[in-house]
């Protein structure tokens, strides 16, 4: 028995081939394309910087990301067997229409004229070359009257239907996490600059005051020089951070379909709100119930059940009809009726060893499923639990951190208050605005990490490409 083999596989496109002299040219459409060899067509960037939320960036993952596009072609790969397999059990219904002529060499194919003369024929009656021409009209039917196994793959292969549309499902999750997780790391990136960007603008005014204190004989120039460096430091800092930046959006292009040299101007900002999570079992319940790799094992669990049933099933006989109607006749002449009609009825006799092994290779396959199953039960709670400690812990964090960019604030302005009034010199300014740019860096690392951490526990209940605006408190 052929079972059912329904796996990932895309198609190539092939691209059909046109007279460009043929057919005026098409209007240019409003986001620019280019076409490639091959057949790819891809976004070609726009003019400026393009307005990017963090809706728009998972709506264009969700549509434009290579990932989602596989998940949606493997859907109709699979749907595609189903209506092959379907077509097993449906009646098969054609025509066929036939003319031919032919000449027969009757004696080259040992016919003799005098074995006639028992019939009282003349040897000269009957010609020994024959032309005929003949047409034939007909309809074919065949139809399964009774074909277990053929139903149970049937059922079997509807099942996988629907372990392709949770595939499809699980990969959308996985794309929303990626891009909103990258989404977020750009804004990370871009307050990182924007911190760096006041440090470079205090930096400089320290450096000016350290100058004109020296120009004007009441400082030192070891204030001057300690000042220009803190400068050029922090210009370093801004430096790395707009690369960073700049890599990290190019990356966030690539998630979501766009060129790599598309500008971005992202719209939104870090979002921080207080999460109150579900108690773990309601967690663990909503994933049992949401999570599409555990409702896909569940669906392969039941293919394999299927198939399982259908390989027990071939130890019992088939019944099939086969049969046509029709005219037959010499062309240009008189035609006549004919018909077949058949009964096929099968029995399996000597395929034990095939019938065996096909049995051990179907439980085989359901007992594996049954385990990754029980396994994949035990990791979500693994994941669950893990995700709740980093929710947890992140949210003290950014509580902390921002306690510390107050702190490190007022202490940088106590410091260039005492430097400016002469009493210290530039040194506990530079130590401050060290200590400053560090809570400020933690601040946005923490802040990132508390949305991720929130995130990736809306992954690992199963529902972040529905609800990661209710998780990250927008």
């Amino acid at each position: 028995m052929a079972l059912v083999c329904l796996g990932m596989g895309v198609s190539p496109l092939v691209a059909a081939a046109q007279d460009a002299n043929a057919l005026p040219s098409a209007p240019a459409p409003n986001v620019p394309m280019i076409k490639l060899p091959g057949g790819v067509v891809v976004e070609k960037a726009g003019p400026g910087a393009l307005p990017l939320s963090l809706d728009d960036a998972i709506e264009r993952g969700q549509k434009h990301n290579l990932q989602m596009e596989l998940s949606r072609q493997n859907e109709r790969l699979v749907h595609g067997q189903v209506l092959t397999v379907k077509n097993n059990l449906l009646p098969s219904l054609t025509a066929q229409a036939k003319t031919a002529t032919q000449e027969i060499n009757l004696a080259a194919m040992g016919f003799k004229p005098e074995s006639l003369a028992g019939l009282g024929l003349p040897p000269g009656s009957f010609k020994e070359i024959v032309k005929v021409d003949t047409t034939s009209a007909q309809m074919n039917i065949n139809q399964q009257l009774f074909n277990v196994p053929a139903y149970y793959l049937y059922r079997a292969a509807q099942k996988a239907d629907t372990v392709a549309s949770l595939t499809t499902l699980n990969t959308r999750g996985s794309v929303t996490l990626s891009v909103g997780t990258q989404y977020l790391l750009a804004l990370a990136d871009a307050s990182q600059i924007e911190n760096a960007q006041a440090l470079v603008k205090s930096d400089e005014v320290a450096l000016r005051q350290a100058t004109a204190s020296h120009d004007a004989g009441v400082g030192t120039k070891l204030d001057m020089l300690r000042a220009r460096v803190q400068l050029q430091t922090q210009q370093q800092v801004l430096i790395n951070a707009e690369n960073t930046f700049a890599k990290d959006k190019i990356a966030l292009n690539r998630m979501i379909g766009l060129p790599a040299e598309q500008e971005l101007k992202l719209t939104d900002t870090a979002p921080y709100a207080e999460f109150a999570g579900l108690p773990l079992e309601q967690a663990m319940a909503l994933a049992f119930e949401r999570r599409k790799d555990l409702l896909s094992l569940q669906a392969q669990l039941e293919v394999a059940d299927r198939t399982r049933k259908a390989v027990k099933a071939e130890r019992l006989p088939s019944l099939a009809f086969d049969g046509y109607y029709g005219v037959l006749g010499e062309t240009h002449g008189l035609y006549h009726g004919v018909f077949s009609a058949a009964g096929k009825l099968t029995f399996p006799i000597f395929q034990e060893g095939q019938l065996r092994g096909e049995r051990e290779v179907a439980e085989a396959q359901k007992h594996a499923l049954q385990q990754q199953i029980e396994s994949l039960k035990v990791t979500i709670e693994q994941q669950i639990r893990a995700s709740m400690m980093d929710v947890q812990s992140s949210s003290e964090l950014v509580k902390v951190a921002r306690s510390n960019v107050d702190l490190a604030t007022e202490q940088l302005q106590q410091t260039i208050d005492r430097f400016t009034a002469g009493v210290d010199d530039n040194l506990p300014v530079v130590r401050a605005q060290a200590t400053l740019a560090d809570a400020q860096t933690r601040l946005v690392g923490t802040l990132y990490q508390f949305n991720q951490s929130k995130l990736a526990l809306a992954r690992n209940t199963g529902v972040v490409e529905t609800q990661y605006k209710v998780y990250l408190g927008r």
